[in-house]
């Protein structure tokens, strides 16, 4: 302490004085004037002891109190000094030291918290430096990203992701709701928080796929029940009146209605069949809402898709189209209803077959890890717009489709937990991909 050494110097330089004025009383004047000379200088080793205490200890203490406070450490406190006015200087700066460290340990504790929140959440979320790379990121977004802690410290316009692509077109501020591959729904949010002063961006991302489709599910089946129900009650009970007025018109004598009569038989039955037909038309609808629950049991993915392959070779024939298998050697164990799986894979190679037309091929393919089974075709492919809507419920491309095979494909896909896409790639061909999780 610069005060200090000032101090020690001073009166290092005061009793050399003494000494030296002492030695000369001594030799020169009278033995008295050498005692009053002595206890002027003895007073004086008293002042500066006194002086010591009660300026330089004070001066002291304050110092090593702003070391603990540059050293940050809150746990030590300083001792009084004896005296009143410095003493309250001590009392306060060891009261604000307690509240110092109650306060840190506070932060610490509302950090770890909000750490262990993120953690945990069920929403992503990605924290940004100011040059937008990623410092953190959540188990929940990595999830949703399909990626691991490779994406730290990396700008996001560089990670090649279609959901981060999504997220460095939004804007700061904004909340977007996008939809990946035609299938996943995510709502992304761009906000920041002040940190030391400055806004630190960061990013929320949360799944929207199945509240969605739960509510999707929800409204059609309403619909499709009250329909079906208006529709065959209706058919049922037109039928019954046609096939009465039917048989009246069998039984009947009058020969000069003969000719007529076999005319609104031959109306009437036309009428009665395309009745049936409507109430079939409608009751397909229906049993898409009465899709049962999987009954799951660990099976060979390769057989399910050699079943499929045995099931639609001939038709893939008669068409001129190849239908051919690329199977992982060795099985491919998985647990799935294998009465509602097969029916998809047929599904999603009848639509194949219907996309090619005449010619072309069909690959059907299977790896083990993650265990994954692709239906790929060379047929006229899926455009952007209708590959962001193809498993919307009742969407169809088709002149004559109903777009009820997506529909009932995706309900059983997601009974099972399987993530899945079909999109149209680069190379022209189209992928149907099925990964089981």
């Amino acid at each position: 302490m610069r005060q200090k050494n000032i101090f020690v110097a001073i009166s290092a330089l005061l009793v050399l004085a003494w000494a030296v004025l002492l030695v000369i009383v001594y030799d020169r004047c009278s033995i008295k004037l050498f005692y009053a000379t002595e206890g002027v200088a003895l007073f004086s080793m008293f002042f500066l002891v006194y002086f010591y205490r009660k300026i330089i200890t004070p001066l002291d203490t304050i110092a090593t109190g702003l070391n603990l406070l540059r050293e940050q450490d809150f746990s030590s406190r300083l001792s009084p000094v004896g005296q009143r006015e410095a003493d309250k200087i001590v009392d306060i700066f060891n009261r604000m030291m307690a509240q110092l460290k109650d306060e840190r340990l506070r932060l610490r504790e509302q950090n770890h918290f909000l750490d262990l929140l993120i953690q945990a959440s069920p929403m992503g979320v990605i924290i940004l430096d100011f040059d937008n790379r990623v410092t953190m990121i959540n188990p929940s977004a990595k999830g949703m990203l399909n990626c691991d802690d490779s994406c730290l410290d990396r700008n996001i316009a560089d990670i090649d992701i279609p959901l981060m692509q999504e997220i460095v077109s939004t804007k700061q501020g904004e909340t977007r709701i996008i939809k990946i591959s035609g299938i996943e729904v995510y709502s992304i949010s761009r906000l920041s928080f002040q940190d030391r002063g400055f806004p630190h961006p960061f990013v929320l991302i949360e799944r929207l796929t199945e509240q969605l489709h739960k509510a999707e599910r929800n409204a059609y089946e309403k619909v499709i029940r009250m329909i079906a129900h208006e529709v065959n009650n209706t058919m049922g009970g037109i039928t019954s009146i046609l096939e009465t007025a039917k048989d009246m018109l069998q039984t009947s004598t009058n020969e000069t209605f003969a000719n007529d009569t076999v005319e609104i038989g031959e109306a009437m039955q036309v009428c009665e069949e395309r009745g049936l037909m409507l109430s079939s038309f409608i009751t397909r609808f229906a049993d898409v809402v009465k899709i049962p629950a999987p009954q799951l049991q660990q099976c060979d993915l390769n057989d399910s898709a050699r079943y499929c392959t045995r099931f639609m070779e001939g038709i893939c024939r008669e068409k001129g189209i190849s239908l051919s298998m690329n199977l992982h050697n060795g099985s491919v164990p998985v647990n799935i209803d294998v009465t509602l799986f097969e029916q998809v894979l047929v599904n999603i190679v009848k639509n194949s077959i219907e996309s090619i037309e005449k010619g072309g091929e069909i690959i059907i393919s299977t790896t083990a890890q993650p265990a994954t089974i692709v239906i790929c075709d060379n047929g006229r492919g899926i455009g952007s717009d209708a590959a962001q809507q193809i498993f919307t419920p009742f969407f169809t491309t088709k002149s004559n489709g109903q777009g009820i095979g997506l529909m009932f494909t995706r309900e059983v896909l997601a009974a099972h937990g399987c993530k899945f896409s079909l999109k149209t790639d680069e190379d022209g061909y189209t992928r149907f991909t099925i990964e089981f999780k």
